[in-house]
């Protein structure tokens, strides 16, 4: 592989993320924020080291009887697409060789653990929610040769199809006690008018949210919005990867209202995830 394809630091750290081989364990848990890695520190048991580069902010630690690298992304799926290309990378290629390793590593496990608004009047604020699918509004999986699905949804015509992608079913179930609710959720690449907000411009399509709350697809509806999630189902499920995206509630779009205690239900998300890791690493 040329040079220019894969870049690597002088230390041959991957570009972005300064992650090397032997550096990402089987396990990650991804947020958006680099300073919510701060919120995970009290429940690990010991820290090997931290880095930060960019948005990127890592930390390799133990949890239990389990490695974990605890990743911020930053903001949206173009982030994600950085993010998942070099974590594979830094896991399961010989960076010095540019080629994949000799032997395959098995699936890399990556839960993201971020915030999102519901679009349901059934999903209260400060609760934890699961996506079993996504769909990404971001285009980010047309840039790749992908054989996932793409929905055609009545009354978004203007706008481009938005790609379908799922869940792992594995973390789908290992995670079921943590979630008190589960669905499809949309992907937007922006956080103002792309999620239906009409500040200093009014965004459109008109009535994009109540469209949405209204959409289902395989009896599943349309739960929540966020900016991520259907870019690592994507990419990740495309590169071989085990992936789940869990919710803290922090906002009725519909409702128009917002958690008063956001912190909390964030810190009930991290402590609930680390539990169910070091719980199956017994």
């Amino acid at each position: 592989m040329r040079t220019s394809e894969i870049i690597l630091n002088p230390d041959n750290s991957i570009y972005h993320l300064r992650l090397k081989n032997g550096e990402v364990p089987s396990t990650v848990i991804t947020v958006g924020d680099p300073e919510r890695l701060d919120s995970f520190k009290p429940y690990l048991d010991q820290v090997y080291f931290e880095r930060s580069s960019r948005e990127f902010r890592s930390i390799l630690a133990r949890v239990g009887g389990q490695d974990v690298l605890l990743l911020s992304t930053g903001i949206g799926t173009d982030n994600i697409d950085i993010v998942f290309n070099e974590l594979q990378l830094a896991y399961a290629w010989d960076l010095e060789k540019r080629q994949p390793k000799e032997q395959a590593p098995k699936p890399l496990q990556v839960i993201r653990l971020g915030t999102s608004g519901a679009l349901q009047d059934d999903i209260p604020i400060d609760s934890i929610l699961m996506s079993k699918a996504a769909l990404g509004f971001d285009g980010l999986m047309n840039f790749y040769d992908w054989p996932g699905d793409y929905l055609s949804i009545p009354g978004l015509e203007s706008l481009a199809k938005p790609y379908l992608a799922w869940a792992d079913e594995e973390l789908l179930q290992k995670f079921t006690p943590l979630a008190s609710h589960q669905g499809l959720t949309l992907t937007a690449n922006g956080f103002y008018g792309p999620q239906g907000r009409s500040v200093l411009l009014a965004a459109r399509p008109h009535k994009f949210l109540e469209t949405m709350q209204s959409f289902s697809h395989q009896g599943m509806p349309c739960t929540n919005l966020e900016m991520e999630t259907a870019g690592i189902y994507g990419l990740g499920g495309a590169l071989g990867m085990q992936c789940l995206s869990l919710s803290a509630i922090l906002a009725n779009r519909m409702q128009g209202s917002f958690s008063k205690n956001p912190a909390a239900v964030v810190d009930k998300l991290i402590r609930g995830a680390l539990d169910i890791i070091s719980s199956s690493s017994d």
